[in-house]
């Protein structure tokens, strides 16, 4: 199995070394299109190299897939807190049980020679 994830690994690393060769390009990024510049009178550009772009576009939406998926989750990983805390209660309470099983008797007849007399 490790061998495959090293596998899967290298191919993705060939994948983006190729796309990086591939698409060295420079490109600008502006925050705002030349039609909105004189409404916000700010206007920010960056020159990166295309690969670059495509690169952290992908971490981005990765990273925030796995923000989504990690809140969407909660109330799936506090259910199994709670049923865990459950178990292990139930578990305790089971074992105190059994210790204060009567060793030979019946648990009946240990029942009525605990019970005071009347």
């Amino acid at each position: 199995m490790r061998v495959v994830k090293y596998l899967v690994l290298v191919l993705i690393v060939l994948c983006l070394v190729v796309v990086g060769m591939a698409n060295r390009i420079p490109v600008t990024l502006t925050l705002f299109p030349e039609s909105l510049v004189p409404f916000t009178k700010f206007n920010a550009s960056v020159t990166l190299e295309l690969y670059v772009v495509i690169i952290a576009a992908v971490a981005v939406g990765l990273l925030l897939g796995f923000i989504w998926e990690w809140l969407r989750e909660h109330k799936h990983r506090a259910a199994a807190v709670k049923h865990r805390r459950e178990k292990d209660s139930l578990a305790r309470e089971m074992k105190k049980l059994k210790a204060d099983k009567p060793e030979g008797k019946d648990e009946i007849l240990a029942l009525y020679d605990r019970k005071p007399a009347a």
